[in-house]
């Protein structure tokens, strides 16, 4: 086995996962409280505040997952770490600096395209709302306040892209936060479901500007200085273009999907808060687990397929996906075992009621049992894009789309809004399934026994968490007896149940890990261990 290949390589990435993970989480906790004042401001069926607002959200959001986690993770990321190498610092600049002029002329025309269009867009967007004058015509303003939102985003997913290559992960995990904190800092003082909505609008694109010159900041810091300059269309530019288009198609698939089911959700009053409101909850894993995976492993894959090292890419392949399902099976269990019981405790409060919260559940409970297919998929994707196929992956993620659509139509006219959800989750199985077919037949990566064998463990530990949090929801009112009356900080007795139950589940199911063997403490000290060698994660960003 190679250099590339030595115990502090393996450990560096679920140490860099887990740094991701854990400064990720710190924003999630702070996104959590956004969302806890946004739902009682806003409400979800009650006003037409929320519909609107989440589509202003939404819309912006949409291309920032394309660029941000798509196009310059599968292309960008793998072309600049190639450069950096073999070049140097001074040519992975200039390449950085074409790139970075390219994706901002092109988001901003995109941004500018839209917002004289949204009039017009909005019918596709949302075509529910066109039955509701004030609400469709609420949603197209809010929309063309927040578009601004994606060029400062695809311009911090180039330098958050500079920052990985130079494994300085802090501030890719940090920047996050500044959304979160400039949105409560906006909504809070509103009192009125309106203003909260144009209120909470206008702060994502001064948050926008905001993270973007963090990442600025960072990239100058660790040795990058990329400069400002005209989009000029080099024979690099192209390839990476080439590159990144398909990629950007195939790593956004999932959120392609979610967009479709909010478009169908528009047809029912509150229903695109609602699956906005579950997606709070289920995405939780996709963030600190799988796209803080993928953006660890992609690097090192790069390097280690360079190298041509077919052992380290296998190990690398096999521990993240044994890492990103040893915490994404649990949380998986938990959505489908108690999601009435989250809703109801985290979300009823002000004009979002319990009848919001009943029919986000079952939109929860369906989005669940998808979670690990959401969270595989990005996990995956870096063992095609490190080899520089990104139209595979592509291909795959447009049947996703395809089954989403049809099985969405079919399943929202049977079962309403939770058949969006169920056919989203169906989706992504099949993404996921065509690519470990793919990379098996390709003889690029295929789990080995023991991972098999450690995959079955953990499925069982999540199994058994499951049944006992199933059993704590029907035990809710139980739970809840001895806090009637108790407050703390503001939380009632629903509020701290629910988060008692999270706390003690995170403890029992570390015990029924180790219990399982799904992970044991000597990997766990492996993993936190900083040898020699190990991926630098800057601590002075």
């Amino acid at each position: 086995m190679t250099a590339a290949a030595t115990p502090a390589a393996k450990s560096g990435l679920i140490r860099s996962s887990l740094l991701l993970s854990g400064l990720t989480l710190i924003s999630r906790f702070m996104g959590l409280a956004r969302d806890l004042v946004l739902t009682a401001r806003l409400g979800a069926s009650a006003t037409i505040a929320a519909d609107a607002y989440y589509t202003a959200l939404a819309f912006p959001n949409l291309f920032r997952r394309i660029f941000a986690e798509g196009a310059f993770s599968s292309a960008f990321i793998p072309s600049y770490t190639k450069t950096l190498t073999g070049e140097g610092q001074a040519e992975a600049d200039r390449i950085a600096s074409d790139a970075l002029a390219t994706l901002a002329a092109a988001t901003i025309a995109i941004t500018l395209a839209a917002q004289l269009a949204m009039p017009w867009l909005m019918y596709v967007i949302n075509p529910g709302y066109a039955s509701d004058p004030a609400k469709f015509k609420l949603a197209i303003v809010l929309t063309q306040i927040s578009m601004p939102y994606l060029p400062c985003m695809a311009i911090g997913a180039l330098l958050s892209g500079v920052l990985n290559a130079h494994r300085r992960f802090i501030i890719t995990g940090i920047f996050p936060t500044i959304l979160n904190l400039v949105m409560l800092i906006a909504v809070i003082p509103q009192d009125d479901p309106i203003l909260a909505a144009y209120a909470a609008s206008i702060a994502i694109p001064i948050a926008g500007v905001f993270q973007a010159a963090l990442l600025w900041w960072g990239a100058r810091k660790c040795g990058a200085h990329i400069r400002v300059r005209w989009p000029s269309l080099t024979p690099e530019i192209k390839a990476l273009i080439a590159l990144a288009v398909p990629g950007a198609i195939a790593a956004s698939a999932v959120q392609i999907n979610i967009f479709i089911s909010g478009i169908l959700a528009s047809q029912v009053a509150g229903g695109r808060a609602w699956t906005e409101v579950a997606a709070r909850l289920y995405q939780l894993p996709l963030g600190l687990i799988g796209v803080a995976v993928s953006v660890a492993l992609l690097p090192r894959l790069s390097s280690a397929i360079q190298a041509k090292d077919h052992d380290d890419a296998q190990a690398a392949t096999d521990q993240a996906v044994i890492f990103s399902l040893a915490l994404t099976a649990p949380a998986a269990a938990a959505l489908i075992a108690m999601p009435f019981f989250l809703i109801d405790g985290l979300f009823t409060r002000g004009v979002f009621t319990a009848e919001d919260a009943r029919q986000t559940g079952w939109i929860l409970l369906n989005y669940g049992w998808g979670v690990p297919a959401f969270v595989l998929a990005r996990v995956l994707q870096p063992a095609f894009f490190a080899r520089s196929d990104t139209k595979a992956p592509m291909r795959f993620g447009l049947i996703s789309v395809a089954v989403n659509i049809v099985l969405g139509l079919a399943l929202f006219q049977v079962v309403g809004v939770k058949g969006i959800a169920a056919a989203t989750s169906a989706a992504a199985w099949i993404n996921v399934v065509q690519m470990v077919l793919l990379l098996a037949k390709r003889g690029d990566y295929s789990p080995t026994k023991a991972a098999w064998s450690r995959i079955g463990r953990i499925v069982a530990a999540s199994t058994v968490f499951g049944a006992l949090l199933a059993f704590a929801s029907h035990e809710r009112a139980w739970l809840e007896a001895p806090l009637r009356g108790f407050h703390l900080i503001g939380l009632g007795a629903k509020e701290i149940a629910v988060l008692g139950v999270a706390a003690v589940g995170v403890a029992v199911y570390g015990l029924l890990l180790l219990a399982f063997r799904g992970i044991t403490p000597s990997e766990i000290k492996t993993a936190l261990r900083r040898r020699p060698g190990d991926a630098v994660v800057s601590a002075d960003l």
